[in-house]
């Protein structure tokens, strides 16, 4: 009695120890027990050994048209956009587009135009409902606007966006501007990233002016707790750089003489963008590269004072800093 319970317990399989059977025999070849593979351009599937098919006639669950570059792939797609915080419907609404023409590139007769006008208006005022949305759809389109003008790149625009959002939802408007508060997170997200602007250059492109701007961005940065790092003279060498169209060398020898400054303490209650365009000032001189003390002072938006002062504390930081 006892040796059959064991030879009964012994034959029987446990159903994990079934299953991996039945995968593994999925993925082999049943003639030779190779590896088999599947082919998406002939819809088969087949041994990478004995070349077998093992399946065919497999459902193409990929689009049925090609493409062979990028332009190409996005004129025929037929899916949309991504959702983005650059848009205050964040791009889930409908656009009905201007071209008065039909599916087949046919014009329309004028009471079809007229009809079409009409679902355009009407469009407009169901995407911006309520307060709120024409508030983030002007305030958006005023970060997109200065952000274009400073050259900024998508990912500040869109944590700007951000910022805006979070400052429409803790109600810190009431008692300032849109263009206020959109200039302000725009500041705010250009030096989150690395890539910072100066107050002269955003109020420049601003419709608000500098004292308001900063009384703005230290209540919106105060407020929402974000966390901003001082700028970094550094951050600003390769634009001035790239504006001037002076040499990668002269770029190398900015930063070891920004670098040697702040060893030497040069940099404390400093305007990081005067001591990045000195820097690159003398860094052209030491380089034998022609550029003007005007020239620099245009590109980095001071005066050229500023420039002469801030190039000989450079320039004695270091003398002091190399080996004796």
């Amino acid at each position: 009695m006892t040796d059959t319970r064991i030879r009964t317990y012994t034959n029987e399989r446990p159903e994990d120890e079934t299953e991996s059977t039945d995968v593994d025999e999925r993925e082999r070849c049943p003639e030779c027990g190779g590896r088999v593979i599947s082919d998406d351009e002939h819809g088969e599937t087949v041994c990478a050994e004995c070349g077998l098919v093992v399946d065919e006639d497999e459902i193409d669950r990929g689009p049925e048209w090609r493409a062979f570059d990028s332009a190409e792939k996005d004129s025929k797609s037929r899916v949309g956009a991504p959702t983005t915080n650059m848009m205050h419907d964040q791009g889930l609404s409908t656009n009905i587009g201007w071209q008065d023409k039909d599916a087949y590139g046919k014009s329309l007769s004028s009471r079809q135009r007229q009809k079409m006008q009409r679902l355009r208006t009407w469009n407009e005022r169901f995407r911006t409902r309520d307060s709120k949305e024409r508030n983030l759809k002007q305030a958006l389109g005023e970060i997109d606007r200065m952000a274009s003008a400073l050259g900024l790149p998508e990912n500040v625009r869109e944590t700007a966006s951000v910022i805006y959002r979070r400052a429409l939802e803790e109600d810190l408007l009431p008692g300032r501007s849109i263009e206020g508060v959109a200039t302000s997170s725009l500041y705010a997200a250009a030096r989150q990233a690395g890539t910072p602007r100066s107050l002269d250059e955003i109020s420049a492109v601003s419709r608000v002016d500098k004292m308001e701007l900063t009384r703005t961005y230290r209540y919106v940065i105060r407020e929402l707790g974000l966390e901003v790092k001082p700028a970094d003279p550094e951050s600003y060498v390769p634009r001035f750089v790239s504006d001037l169209d002076l040499s990668d060398e002269t770029e190398r020898m900015a930063r070891e003489l920004l670098d040697s400054a702040r060893n030497e303490g040069v940099h404390s209650g400093k305007s990081p963008v005067g001591l990045a365009a000195a820097g690159v000032y003398a860094a052209a001189l030491l380089t034998n590269e022609k550029v003007t003390q005007n020239e620099v002072s245009q590109v980095a938006s001071i005066s050229e004072v500023t420039i002469r002062n801030r190039y000989k504390e450079l320039l004695e930081a270091s003398d002091s800093a190399a080996p004796a």
